[in-house]
């Protein structure tokens, strides 16, 4: 059965995000009162927010990001949220609460939006996120935009990109290539897909998050910047680095995972000219004073060091240039 009205929606929306005020529940125990004033339910919302935030918005849409052959709707859930969570991590910082805007067809059955908001709530509870508002609407398909914000961990300090200097260290918290291997094997096989692959299917469909470990890199003085790589890593270095750098890989360095091996090697591709192509990743890519290195993966154990920054533009591994494409929207 499909939802009838908006207010089934926002019925359905209470069952798994209780708004502040109400009887107890997942949602209700998690809305900090230093923080959310006044939550979901009204005009709205009345926050009281640090100083500085920092803020992020994502699409999430049908065809596009995701398709219902193969997401799970507590993978679309899951995933919408956790993209925009990824870019507050990029930063360094602590995420806070988010706003839901959503629309799709009136023929969706109830139980489909029912595994959607599952899949959002159980993240959210895992990280203590408040939804508090949003919108609703009527579309020809399935789109959800998020809005998430966040909070610096230390001292006001928020960290970006365009910092790194010459002589740096590059890292890396998460691997590379799972998720291009994950969606190429959905689009192939289907839901047969996570039987045959299972990390690669689960990077794309519930990628891993980092916010732990960025936040313990929020408080480094020593690290200089911190962006999250959602387009591939090949293509999101030259947006990480000023102008005028760019990055020398160690290819032993770069952790490649046994299925993306398996798959390029099947594919007749390189697999770290693979893995460095692929997009939807959301490891954190970092930069480092270089005599900080070691201090670095002590404070997180997680960090890989894969390279340095030097004084010529473009992407070398091991000193030869490495002309690699990532992935852009509007190219495919």
């Amino acid at each position: 059965m499909a939802l009838r009205s908006e207010q089934d929606f926002l019925t359905l929306i209470d069952r798994y995000f209780p708004p502040s005020g109400s009887p107890a529940g997942r949602q209700a125990d998690l809305v900090r009162p230093e923080h959310v004033l006044l939550g979901r339910g009204d005009d709205c919302a009345v926050l009281r927010c640090p100083g500085q935030i920092c803020m992020s918005a994502d699409l999430f849409l049908e065809d596009v990001h995701f398709r219902r052959s193969y997401f799970l709707p507590e993978d679309v859930g899951y995933k919408a949220l956790a993209v925009n969570v990824s870019d507050i991590s990029a930063m360094g910082s602590r995420p806070l609460g988010f706003c839901l805007q959503l629309f799709g067809p009136s023929d969706v059955p109830q139980d489909w939006w029912e595994g959607l908001f599952a899949g959002m709530a159980g993240l959210a509870d895992s990280l203590h996120l408040p939804l508090v508002g949003g919108d609703l609407s009527r579309g020809p398909n399935i789109g959800l935009a998020l809005t998430v914000w966040g909070e610096a961990v230390e001292d006001g300090r928020f960290l970006s990109r365009q910092t790194a200097r010459p002589g740096d260290h590059l890292f890396l918290v998460g691997e590379v290539g799972l998720a291009r291997v994950g969606l190429m094997a959905l689009e192939n096989a289907g839901r047969q897909a996570c039987r045959d692959l299972p990390r690669a299917t689960s990077a794309h469909l519930r990628p891993v998050l980092h916010v732990e470990q960025a936040m313990h890199l929020g408080k480094l003085d020593f690290v200089r910047g911190l962006m999250d790589v959602s387009d591939g890593l090949a293509m999101d270095l030259p947006r990480f680095l000023p102008s005028g750098l760019g990055a020398d890989l160690d290819p032993q360095a770069v952790d490649i995972d046994p299925e993306v091996v398996d798959y390029a090697t099947r594919l007749s591709e390189d697999p770290l000219l693979f893995a460095l192509a692929g997009g939807e990743d959301y490891a954190l890519l970092g930069v480092a004073a270089p005599e900080a290195s070691g201090e670095l993966t002590r404070a997180v154990p997680d960090a890989r060091v894969i390279g340095r920054v030097v004084e010529r533009p473009g992407l070398f591994l091991a000193g030869r240039p490495a002309q690699i494409a990532g992935f852009d929207h509007f190219t495919g």
